[in-house]
């Protein structure tokens, strides 16, 4: 089949052609004019240029409907636009928005807990920008966010828009903040070895209680209870449980509670002991005998990870002091489970030579450079030492200027150089203060102070205070710098001026002012030297009634035979004759060099569980100054739970004290125990007195004494562990004897002898007392019953015994 087509046909189909050509070409070069033909309408105060630079014409210079979709999501993203029109009309596109209002102002109701600064700071809204809906809700997400991390989960904001003439407007947020979202419960499960209540302890995170509106760490925060887990891992494996794992940590929201329910699920493992400890050097020049003095575990003992890191810093800074400052030592154990003991074996190998190129210091706006960098034992240049470097990370955390820490490494400009960062945030560190006390010796006291532990932001420590009391009252000036003459020695001096008054046990009452001065050393990480100097003016004051039998013939105390009738000088008491000599000799200097030697192996100071603590102290009088003695004074302290949350207490303590250079001991010199040695006895309540009749029957002191105490101490398991309330079981025993004072009195031509009892018999007490660790300050109320007292033969054939006290209550608090 052929088609045959005429000339006249292929004419006519030429001509459908074009036309259908030129119908699909006409729209395309319409769109293409658009590109000059943009018309910008409803705007007011953004520019029309500025709308158009949002419309970019795409391949070939057209302005397609890809092009213009583009364009218009541009627009409503610029925040500048509640709505958006586009049209295409007579070859031009027609652009019609609608401006957002200007924010007038950005104002908060019902904040209480947030101030409007805080909030203000945090919303992206602005006075004078433009109101834009999702930066609103981004804006309501941060003002929930932030009473998130003060505890409050029960948190809602509304915002308001309050419409002003000229297209402004008001932005309110509206908040209704709700109740403070504590933790109401903290639980434990998998835990046999410790009880929920030590775990307690552990932690950070703490159970809400009458006093939250005083503490923040019964708010509920994910990023505290991470730390949580680190801290209770670390306690397992500091007590042997090298298997501990804290296999999850909930936090559950319970509405009838309207707080959460905190529960830490543990694994403990078994409890490990050290077996065989070896040392293996593989540097030739490093004999490995030389460091085992550094070892901080032996074999047997329970298996304790801060001890292994201990041993691992202290032979390492061995091995640099032999000049191998390269040296790395690298612990490692062999856990036997069916022996349930672990051989720990410490390489020491020639680490990579790194040095250190660069050690910056960030984030601290008040401290200066050189306090946080005189706490590196290593400097710029220096052999980069991991554990000298954790020790400087440990040591910054310890200073208490800073909330947080953090030590990082970074490459230097070489292979063998690194950079180390140590970013720090400042914390307050200045302290006022208002402190109240009572305790049945001393009366009501009172306390105003002003400190800073960080001077100036040198590290330096100031503080002043004024004290007064009903017995009591003085000012104290204390500074302390922490790094004398560039060396890591502290340096301290204090001026004070005390005053003590006349007491139901004392007659007299002493004024006294001085200055104190004195370097501290530590030795080791446990062992501290401490080397003083004391400069003070002492005198006796004492009440006219106490001293108005020198006049009377017939005293006494003045060597006469005793009260007649009409003479009524004994009627109101007499103070005895050592205390009148004393206070006839008038005011005397004393000047004085002493030391103190101090161990401290305890766990946690504030609240010891575990651990020792012994000092001794020595004074030289004489150096100078109007008295000579020689004091020697020692104390040790051991801590020891026998149980799951019980912890003994033993303490023992002695002294001793005497004159030298031919000079007499002064009373006042002598020690005056009561409840600081054995409770249930008051103040000078034990000890060598004055038995003539008619007098005061005043306590003399001795120059030797000791004691011995057992108390047994647990939490109160009926109240919740944060109260922080102990429970404390005691029994004491010590005696004090040997008045060396002066025991006679030449008065009105005749010389007094001083009716002197000083026996040596043990006093001893039982008794139970209430520790409260409150946020008023720590307290302690104490019932002691006295087993054995003394009671001596007064000249006239009387009695005097022992001044005892069966409630004692001390405390202090600062508001």
């Amino acid at each position: 089949m052929r088609l045959c087509i005429s000339p006249l046909q292929w004419l006519a189909v030429c001509l459908l052609l074009a036309v259908g050509l030129i119908g699909v070409l006409r729209p395309q070069a319409a769109v293409a004019q658009t590109i000059k033909s943009i018309i910008v309408q409803g705007n007011r105060r953004v520019e029309a240029d500025t709308v158009r630079s949002y419309f970019h014409p795409g391949a070939g210079g057209r302005l397609g409907p890809v092009e213009i979709d583009e364009g218009l999501k541009g627009l409503y993203a610029s925040g500048l636009f509640a709505d958006v029109q586009v049209n295409k009309a007579g070859g031009r596109l027609f652009i019609t928005v609608v401006e957002n209002p200007v924010i007038n102002r950005v104002a908060f109701e019902g904040n209480k807990k947030a101030k409007d600064d805080q909030l203000k700071a945090e919303v992206q809204s602005k006075p004078r920008g433009t109101l834009s809906k999702p930066t609103v809700q981004a804006d309501v997400q941060r003002i929930i966010e932030i009473y998130h991390r003060s505890g409050r989960f029960d948190i809602s904001v509304n915002p308001k828009i309050i419409e002003l003439p000229n297209n402004r407007v008001d932005l309110v947020f509206e908040i209704k903040e709700g109740e403070k979202t504590g933790v109401k419960e903290i639980r434990f499960a998998g835990n046999k070895a410790f009880s929920s209540g030590r775990l307690k302890d552990v932690i950070k995170t703490a159970e809400s209680n009458w006093f939250s509106f005083m503490q923040t760490t019964d708010i509920y925060d994910p990023d505290r209870l991470e730390a949580d887990r680190d801290l209770l891992r670390r306690f397992y494996l500091k007590y042997g449980y090298a298997d501990v794992r804290i296999v999850s940590t909930v936090g559950e929201y319970d509405p009838a509670k309207k707080g959460f329910i905190i529960t830490f699920t543990v694994d403990e493992g078994a409890q490990y002991k050290v077996g065989t400890v070896n040392i293996v050097s593989n540097v030739q020049a490093i004999d490995a005998a030389l460091l085992r003095s550094r070892l901080k575990l032996s074999s047997g003992s329970v298996y304790n990870a801060d001890l292994v890191e201990k041993s691992v810093e202290g032979m390492t800074i061995e091995a640099a002091k032999r000049g191998f400052a390269f040296a790395s030592v690298r612990p490692h154990g062999d856990r036997h489970a069916e022996t349930r003991t672990i051989d720990l074996a410490f390489t020491v190998e020639e680490g990579a030579r790194a040095y250190i190129e660069r050690i910056n210091i960030r984030g601290n706006t008040r401290t200066r450079d050189y306090v946080i960098r005189r706490e590196f034992d290593i400097a710029e240049g220096d052999a980069y030492n991991r554990a000298l470097v954790d020790r400087a990370e440990r040591r910054l955390k310890n200073l208490g200027y800073f909330k947080t820490v953090k030590l990082s490494n970074e490459p230097g400009s070489g292979p063998d150089r690194v950079v180390i960062n140590v970013d720090v945030e400042e914390m307050a560190t200045g302290e006022f203060s208002i402190s109240g006390g009572y305790s049945t010796s001393d009366g009501v006291v009172g306390e105003v102070s002003v400190a800073d532990r960080n001077l100036m932001g040198r590290g330096q420590y100031a503080k002043a205070s004024v004290t007064y009391g009903e017995n009591t009252r003085g000012v104290d000036l204390s500074f302390i710098e922490p790094y004398l003459l560039g060396y890591r020695m502290s340096g301290s001096v204090g001026l004070y001026f005390r005053q003590t008054e006349a007491t139901s046990t004392v007659s007299y009452g002493t004024k006294s002012y001085g200055t104190n001065l004195s370097l501290g050393l530590s030795l080791t990480e446990e062992i501290a030297f401490q080397p003083r100097y004391s400069l003070y003016w002492q005198e006796i004051t004492l009440a006219s009634e106490y001293n108005n039998c020198v006049n009377s013939a017939n005293a006494i105390v003045n060597g006469g035979t005793g009260v007649k009738p009409g003479d009524s000088c004994y009627s109101d008491g007499e103070a005895s004759i050592a205390i009148r000599k004393e206070l006839a000799n008038g005011p005397v200097t004393v000047s004085s060099v002493g030391y103190t030697v101090s161990y401290n192996a305890l766990d946690n100071v504030k609240m010891p569980t575990s651990g020792l603590y012994a000092e001794i102290k020595q004074d030289l009088a004489g150096v100078g100054g109007d008295v000579n003695f020689i004091r020697t004074q020692a104390e040790a302290r051991n801590y020891y739970e026998v149980f799951p949350d019980v912890v003994s207490v033993m303490k023992v303590q002695g002294g001793t004290i005497a004159s030298w250079g031919g000079k007499d001991l002064r009373m006042l010199d002598h020690f005056q125990m009561g409840p600081n040695l054995v409770r249930g006895f008051a103040s000078n309540g034990i000890g060598p007195r004055d038995v003539t009749a008619g007098t005061n029957n005043d306590a003399l002191g001795g120059s030797m004494y000791w004691g011995a105490s057992m108390e047994a101490q647990t939490p109160l398991h009926f109240l919740p562990k944060e109260i922080g309330i102990k429970l404390a079981a005691f029994a004491d025993a010590g005696s004090v004897w040997g008045y060396k004072g002066p025991t006679s009195w030449s008065v009105t031509g005749e010389t007094v002898q001083v009716g002197l009892d000083s026996p040596s018999m043990i006093r001893s007490s039982v008794g139970v007392g209430l520790l409260w660790d409150s946020p008023l300050g720590p307290l302690r109320f104490d019932l002691a019953y006295p087993i054995t007292k003394y009671c001596a033969k007064q000249t006239n054939g009387g009695e005097v015994c022992d001044s005892t006290q069966i409630f004692r209550f001390s405390g202090g608090t600062k508001f």
